[in-house]
């Protein structure tokens, strides 16, 4: 038993309790190694980790409430007095030590504790789904940091060129007004749009430098050499079945569901705390006098029943109250479903979006770019104007910017559907990581084992290494 116990809380530090941090290798990154140092690297999910072991703890509390509850006593007392009798007074001192063990064991409550219990595990199976929601929202992230870090370093690197282009353009019109092809203004409206050529190239910088800060805060690190998706993810384009998959599948409907289930059981817990209790009862005790050889052993074993009869409405309160919060909690659950299905549809419409975008973007890009070439050449022969030239060089850059925009929205959206349907995970994706198993400090806890037993030191050992990540 302990070599089976030794081996799961092993598991639990390899699964995801104690996090490691890996060293970040020079080679170029891809897309599934900026999501494991994701999935490895976030407090997000550290936390909600913790938040579902404590609900994992509630269920031991629950559980305990069924087993022997032992408790002792000791006092040392020390008593004095006076007593007068036929006008006789007698001092009365004395000196006791007083040791004593209760004990009881809950027999029957009309299934309240065990309803308890249901509702507790029930908490734990809403907490793990909230879980899921968390790890798709820390996946989702790491895809949007890693595509605008792609997306705003090509910016800069178009910015770049369309500055080096336009410092061309400049010494062209410089050569041809001094020899009197152009005016000083074709000249002035060549420097106006290097200068603002320097101001995008500016904002382009600063606007990489935020992706990489938040690429840092969603991955853990600085971006590498950050490799092109090779293919975003496979979808069937049936937004109709996705929809029902999402509606069967994605985290926060299962949450909500299991939210309804712990509310029906605390109903029932609530009515039968209306109800008698059946416990045993016992009691050893001893005292003594600490200067005289008297002494007292006493012992009691019985079965008592207690049951409310007046509480000032509290018990009744407490009841309409869980039924009150079931009430909402399934109110809730239409809230969520809709919103499930809303996010699905919303999803693919983007998703849409940015395929059509990449589209007539490459198309705009092509003409755009026959369009400047022929530009460029009829100014070299007086046909265009210097304004000609830098408007269809304009026309050109932003036609490249949009291009690069909508390829990265294509990947961002392609995931945002994924996570739609709750099948954005480290298991749907496949990545290299030692995934986090839920249900393994559960079934540690779950029999509520003592601080001083096996079980209860080994879990003292998992406990002290979460609190030294």
């Amino acid at each position: 038993m302990l070599k089976q116990f030794r081996a799961v809380a092993l598991a639990l530090v390899t699964l995801g309790l104690v996090s490691v941090s890996t060293p970040h290798s020079a080679r170029a990154e891809t897309l599934a190694d900026a999501l494991a140092s994701a999935y490895n690297h976030s407090g997000l999910l550290d936390q909600n980790r913790a938040l579902l072991r404590a609900a994992d703890e509630d269920v031991a509390i629950a559980v305990s409430r069924l087993r022997p509850i032992l408790n002792w006593s000791a006092d040392l007392t020390r008593t004095f007095g006076r007593v007068s009798n036929n006008s006789i007074t007698v001092g009365t001192r004395a000196t006791d030590v007083n040791l004593g063990i209760t004990a009881s064991l809950l027999l029957y409550d009309f299934g309240r504790t065990q309803f308890q219990i249901d509702a507790a595990k029930e908490n734990v199976l809403a907490t793990r789904n909230a879980l899921i929601s968390v790890e798709q929202q820390v996946l989702l992230r790491a895809v949007q940091a890693y595509m605008n870090v792609r997306r705003n370093a090509r910016f800069v690197t178009l910015r770049e060129n369309n500055l080096r282009l336009i410092r061309q353009e400049l010494r062209a019109a410089r050569d041809r007004f001094e020899v009197g092809e152009v005016t000083r203004t074709d000249v002035a409206l060549a420097e106006a749009r290097l200068a603002q050529a320097k101001s995008g190239l500016a904002l382009a910088q600063g606007d990489y430098l935020q992706a990489v800060e938040e690429f840092r805060a969603a991955v853990g690190r600085k971006p590498g050499n950050l490799r092109p998706p090779s293919s975003a993810p496979r979808l069937s384009g049936n937004v109709d079945a996705a929809k029902a998959v999402a509606v069967r599948k994605h985290p926060e409907m299962s949450r909500a569901q299991h939210d309804i289930a712990a509310a029906e059981l605390n109903i029932m817990a609530a009515d039968a705390a209306m109800k008698p209790t059946l416990s045993l009862q016992g009691r050893l005790g001893a005292s003594q006098e600490v200067f005289d050889n008297e002494y007292n052993r006493t012992g009691s074993l019985g079965v008592q029943v207690t049951g409310p009869i007046y509480q000032g409405g509290a018990l009744s309160a407490t009841k309409r109250k869980a039924m009150a919060q079931r009430d909402a909690l399934r109110a809730n659950l239409h809230v969520v479903r809709h919103q499930v299905v809303q996010n699905v549809g919303v999803a693919y419409a983007q998703l849409a979006a940015a395929r059509a975008g990449v589209i007539a973007s490459q198309q705009q890009v092509r003409a755009a770019r026959v369009a400047f070439n022929g530009v460029r050449e009829e100014a070299k022969l007086g046909a265009r104007t210097t304004l000609d030239v830098l408007d269809a060089e304009q026309d050109l850059l932003d036609a490249e910017a949009n291009l690069i925009s909508a390829e990265a929205d294509v990947f961002i959206a392609s995931y945002a559907v994924l996570s739609s349907m709750g099948e954005l995970t480290a298991k749907d994706l496949r990545l290299n990581v030692q995934t986090y198993d839920p249900a393994a400090y559960y079934n540690l806890v779950k029999e509520a084992p003592v601080e001083k037993s096996k079980q209860g030191k080994q879990l003292d050992k998992v406990l002290k290494a979460l609190g030294k990540e």
